[in-house]
């Protein structure tokens, strides 16, 4: 296997950095997810009525739901 960082052989067995070759490789990983240099791709859909879903502003939502006003 190759390192995803460098891409020199990786030994996957016995190695506490895998799937990196090394702490280095790991750290430079590590640092790119931290400075955002990474992303995970996220498709924005719109909330979809059915299967029951009950909608923003009916039953089952706001304080009286969640038993914020209470009789005092």
């Amino acid at each position: 296997m190759k390192c995803p960082i460098c891409r020199r052989p990786a030994a996957w067995e016995d190695n506490p950095f895998r799937p990196f070759c090394s702490e280095r490789c790991k750290l430079l990983d590590f640092g790119a997810w931290v400075n955002e240099e990474y992303g995970v791709p996220a498709e924005e859909t719109a909330p979809s009525l059915e299967g029951g879903e009950t909608p923003p502003g009916e039953a089952g939502e706001g304080p009286e739901a969640r038993g914020e006003y209470r009789d005092r």
